[in-house]
């Protein structure tokens, strides 16, 4: 049984769920955006950067990384609109790029431990 069948509804409205549904355009990009939350180096970085900005050489030693694996990590992240760069000086340093990105970070924690059995509500980042 189907959803609806079980709720007692009938049949849904295809092209009314059709009519809701964006353009394929944007659920490329879409998909493109959570590839890029799909390696754990790259979410490490988030995480450093949730809590901080910071610079490529902090970060690298906060990881225990070298240098040019996390400009690489950062130079995706930059592409996808995820971390903004500043500079200071001779520095670069490196932040959450907005608000919604702390929030899909934010949300992907609490996915997380919604769906873990024994997780830590109380834990950072949520």
């Amino acid at each position: 049984m189907t959803n609806t069948q079980d709720r007692g509804n009938s049949s849904p409205d295809l092209s009314e769920v059709a009519s809701r549904m964006p353009e394929d355009e944007t659920l490329y990009e879409l998909a493109d955006l959570f590839r890029v939350f799909g390696d754990s180096t790259r979410i490490k970085v988030l995480c450093a950067l949730s809590a901080s900005d910071l610079c490529v050489a902090d970060i690298a030693a906060l990881l225990g990384m070298n240098q040019s694996a996390i400009s690489h990590q950062l130079r995706v992240l930059k592409q996808a609109r995820l971390v903004r760069v500043t500079r200071r000086g001779r520095s670069s340093i490196y932040g959450l790029d907005d608000d919604h990105v702390r929030t899909i970070f934010e949300q992907g924690f609490r996915h997380v431990r919604h769906i873990t059995p024994g997780s830590e509500e109380e834990e950072s980042h949520g």
